[in-house]
């Protein structure tokens, strides 16, 4: 009876995490696409301060990122997502109300720090409330919210921004700030399971878990391997992708705002048909075979841009390969994120979640440095670059296969044995090397 009440209790916090996952990026949605357009023209400060803004999220999250970590582990991820929603409910309102550079810098990195802690807290949530049986289906539903929200809110913030109004982009900071606290609310009512904490117990300083972090090589090479997977694909969406397309390949804004379309739309349509594939696989195949889809895509997009098919067959070509994308983006996400929690050690799944979404926040500031230029001006160095480095998710997720344990790389097996030996199934244990 006790098991079944456990049971109840995590899937109904759960299914709240599931909303505030939805909730946020749906506030999220209103502002991130009309960002740049907002402070460089609505606000009259022009573009370099546009730019500055957008890396001033990136720097943000690369700061608050390590000291995250420690902080959901020493005190769990509800009170650190509670302070990171309220932190970034003030800067939207900031942004909204900011007229002048440095509040609208001081507003974004408030705004970015706030966001990128919410990250790995709400992954560690799912971590605590799901089991090793669940917890693939958990984080799927978790990406298919968040791109169903983006998209949403994208969709209806487009339908009430007015370039020439400052106020309705003032309104559109305000329902996100409304978003954030609303979700304080529903997480605060969450009933978490207890999970271990690490206090302040000898040697568990914040350099110690560090190092106990960085001497786990399967994670470490998990780590480089997603450096790889959002600097190759995530980083390059609305950078040196959208550069090359508009350059290289004649592709109109509005046949680009089409291809975004498409890799949400695929992401939606295709999500929980590919969980039920890629849960009877073992993980490092699945991202091998990630890469050689991302590979395919390039090769397309290559087409797009280096070929001679004329405009029409460019544009199908540019949609086609940003669908791909989105194919393999449906692949990871309950694939990646479960690994990174079974490869951590007991009480420790805030610090490995907090250090993964520092290496993708790397990725994702470096992407749009290196890939925008070469988008923009070096078209066939620059498929021919991005396609070795899909070719190399591939090779990276081969060599990761090695070093994982059975429960790492094929949960599904050993939960299959236990089962069979009549025993209840164990949640995995991440293995040191």
């Amino acid at each position: 009876m006790r098991e079944v009440n456990v049971t109840r209790a995590m899937g109904a916090a759960m299914r709240r995490i599931h909303v505030g996952n939805a909730l946020s990026a749906f506030g999220l949605g209103f502002t991130v696409p009309y960002l740049y357009v907002y402070v460089a023209q609505v606000r009259g400060l022009g573009a370099m301060t546009a730019s500055l803004v957008l890396a001033v999220f990136a720097v943000a999250a690369l700061i608050v990122l390590p000291l995250a970590g420690r902080a959901i582990v020493r005190r769990g991820p509800r009170p650190v997502l509670l302070a990171a929603l309220v932190a970034a409910a003030l800067g939207s309102l900031g942004l909204g109300f900011a007229s002048d550079a440095t509040a609208v810098l001081l507003s974004a990195s408030v705004l970015g720090a706030g966001q990128a802690v919410m990250q790995p807290a709400l992954a560690t949530m799912i971590v605590d409330c799901s089991t090793a049986d669940t917890r693939s289906r958990a984080f799927a539903t978790q990406f298919f919210l968040q791109n169903l929200g983006l998209g949403v809110g994208g969709l209806i913030g487009g339908h009430l921004v007015d370039t020439t109004s400052p106020s309705s982009f003032t309104l559109l900071f305000a329902i996100e700030a409304a978003m954030f606290l609303l979700l304080v609310v529903v997480m605060s009512t969450v009933g978490m399971p207890h999970s271990p904490r690490i206090g302040g117990a000898p040697g568990r300083s914040a350099r110690g878990a560090w190092k106990r972090l960085l001497g786990n090589r399967a994670m470490v090479q998990l780590c480089v391997l997603g450096f790889v997977l959002f600097f190759a694909c995530y980083g390059q969406f609305e950078s040196g992708l959208s550069a090359y397309g508009v350059e290289a390949a004649g592709i109109s804004t509005s046949a680009l705002g089409t291809a975004l379309a498409a890799n949400t739309a695929m992401i939606v349509v295709a999500q929980f048909a590919v969980l039920k594939f890629v849960e009877r696989r073992r993980r490092s195949r699945v991202i091998a075979a990630v890469g050689l889809i991302w590979a395919v895509a390039w090769v397309i997009a290559g087409y797009a841009g280096l070929g001679h098919g004329g405009k029409e067959m460019a544009t199908a070509a540019f949609v086609s390969t940003y669908a791909l994308f989105g194919l393999g983006e449906a692949m990871l996400s309950p694939t990646v994120a479960p690994l990174v929690a079974d490869l951590a050690p007991e009480g420790m799944a805030g610090q490995y979640n907090s250090a993964f979404a520092l290496v993708k926040q790397l990725a994702l500031a470096v992407g749009p440095a290196v890939g925008g230029p070469m988008g923009a001006s070096l078209h066939a160095p620059y498929i021919v670059t991005f396609l070795l480095f899909s070719l190399g998710i591939t090779v990276l997720a081969v060599r990761l296969g090695r070093r994982l344990s059975v429960v790492q790389d094929q949960p599904w097996r050993e939960r299959s044995r236990v089962v069979a030996r009549g025993a209840a199934p164990a949640e995995p244990v991440g293995v040191e090397a």
